[in-house]
């Protein structure tokens, strides 16, 4: 179960990542990955938050984000994961936590950078080798993007993404340096953007630890760490 709801800023979009706890499967059949978009299309309703994109996998979900006010990502995905963690033990009988801790979520710049992490979210399920094509794959937004009035989940309009020839572009992939970034994005919370747009975003949001380097640096010849503190070095 998710622990107390933190706040995120509104004003961005932002990846969301939440994982089975120990990677396990969260969803076992078509009716829980069903189940679960409603769950999406009524916390939406009920916290008022627009979804760009999404992606189910079997332990895993993947959500672009658009919140207009701070803390509504937090409340979005409090009642999300602990509706559905309710169910699912009511279900297969079980106990625990359903979800690996808190989701992780990292702010993404409009424009190219956001179309380049929806590619990524929607790709999962081709390279994750579920389907042939990313676009069969009907837990996602992908499959719905050429018929959204039939979308089970309310998909927002991005202009770089609501056009001809988006699925060819999602099955194309990214390229490895862009898919690195992402996995740092990932991994720290580092915003993905530009380098001004990022240097910006860290300032403003407090996000100094996502890009600083971790570690203490190697140490020179004759120094001690004790030294290095005296002397405010880092």
């Amino acid at each position: 179960m998710p622990r107390a709801a933190r706040s995120i800023p509104g004003g961005y979009a932002y990846h969301v990542l939440c994982c089975g706890q120990g990677a396990d499967v969260v969803f076992h059949d078509a009716s829980e990955f069903a189940a679960f978009q409603g769950l999406m299309a009524e916390a939406s309703l009920r916290v008022g938050l627009p979804v760009a994109a999404y992606c189910l996998l079997p332990s895993q979900v993947r959500l672009v984000l658009l919140p207009r006010g701070d803390g509504v990502v937090s409340r979005w995905m409090h009642w999300l994961l602990t509706t559905h963690a309710s169910r699912y033990r009511q279900r297969h009988g079980t106990r625990g936590p359903i979800w690996r801790g808190r989701f992780r979520a990292f702010p993404i710049e409009t424009g190219e950078p956001l179309a380049a992490v929806i590619r990524h979210v929607e790709r999962n399920p081709r390279c994750a080798g579920l389907v042939p094509r990313a676009e069969d794959w009907r837990w996602s937004s992908l499959c719905w993007r050429s018929a959204p009035e039939h979308a089970p989940v309310r998909l927002e309009r991005i202009p770089q993404v609501d056009q001809p020839g988006w699925g060819a572009k999602v099955e194309r992939g990214l390229c490895e340096a862009e898919l690195e970034q992402i996995a740092v994005s990932i991994r720290r919370g580092r915003p993905f953007g530009s380098s001004s747009w990022v240097r910006e975003t860290v300032l403003r949001l407090g996000l100094e630890s996502s890009v600083r380097p971790r570690g203490r640096p190697r140490l020179e010849a004759g120094e001690s760490l004790d030294t290095r503190d005296r002397l405010g070095t880092r």
